[in-house]
């Protein structure tokens, strides 16, 4: 089965007058579907409930918890990371916007068994893997030991979004850019750590 993937996805042809977010999403959807194909329902599963997490529940838990065992030192790290969050929103919404590149699952040859619907209705780049990121650089910058928990989900987030065929591998490598530079010019421009 792996060898008529792979010799199936080698048979990709970029037609000329496509735009450039075009031919590369043709390039790229071969990818997105053997990923796809080649993982199990329990692993679709896993990644669909992984995703639904990312949509906000896990990072509102986590600091929900820092609250909790930390008292008003949370306070700093809430404001940072609503603020940065805020930003990261209205930047990838405008992207999205802008680009309007169609996700993986649009595609009705593609062969996808679409278990999560997506938060909006475009592909570039993706939201998840931004606010993840960035999220969680901005927490562990003020709570290191946080780093084993939050850097683990934050990759599963990223592998989720592909997998499940929501975005291209392009759009996830876009998403964690954006969160790493969003976060350090956080810290650049207003949230110096002491």
């Amino acid at each position: 089965m792996l060898d008529r993937l792979c010799k199936r996805e080698v048979t990709v042809r970029v037609a000329p007058h496509l735009s450039t977010f075009q031919r590369i999403s043709e390039l790229e959807l071969p990818v997105c579907r053997f990923c796809h194909q080649l993982s199990s329902r329990r692993v679709h599963r896993f990644f669909s409930m992984i995703s639904k997490i990312g949509d906000g529940h896990y990072w509102y838990l986590v600091l929900l918890s820092l609250f909790i065992f930390h008292g008003l030192d949370a306070v700093p790290v809430f404001t940072h990371v609503a603020s940065v969050g805020l930003v990261c929103h209205v930047l990838y919404k405008s992207l999205k916007n802008r680009t309007a590149r169609t996700r993986p699952f649009a595609f009705a040859e593609a062969g996808f068994d679409l278990t999560v619907p997506p938060l909006d209705k475009y592909s570039f780049p993706s939201g998840h893997t931004l606010h993840a990121l960035t999220f969680t650089l901005v927490v562990t910058s003020y709570f290191p030991q946080l780093g084993w928990i939050l850097f683990p989900f934050t990759i599963l987030v990223a592998a989720s979004r592909i997998v499940l065929g929501l975005h291209y591998p392009t759009d996830v490598v876009a998403g964690a850019l954006l969160g790493c530079l969003l976060s350090f010019l956080s810290f650049q421009i207003s949230f110096p750590l002491i």
